[in-house]
């Protein structure tokens, strides 16, 4: 339990990182970027299946990262858009 819970903080840090420099004028920083990263591959996790989509790229890791990088870029126009607004 405690070995997945590392390994997807893992996934979700480097995940988030690339979103981060894929999204450019979020604002969070490395650490910020990182948790982004985090929540973005546990939305994918449950979003994903959810809509029936399957990455057919490969498994293991680099499945789980390209999962986990997606969501994350997701979830940073989300933040973005909504900071936008509210500016």
């Amino acid at each position: 339990m405690l070995t997945a819970i590392l390994i997807a903080c893992v996934v979700g840090g480097i995940a988030g990182w690339l979103a981060g420099l894929l999204v450019q004028g979020t604002g969070f920083g490395l650490v910020g970027d990182i948790v982004i990263g985090i929540l973005g591959a546990i939305l994918a996790g449950f979003l994903f299946p959810a809509l029936g989509l399957v990455l057919a790229v490969g498994g293991g890791v680099f499945g789980a990262i390209l999962t986990a990088f997606i969501g994350a870029v997701i979830l940073l126009v989300i933040v973005k858009v909504i900071k936008q607004v509210t500016a």
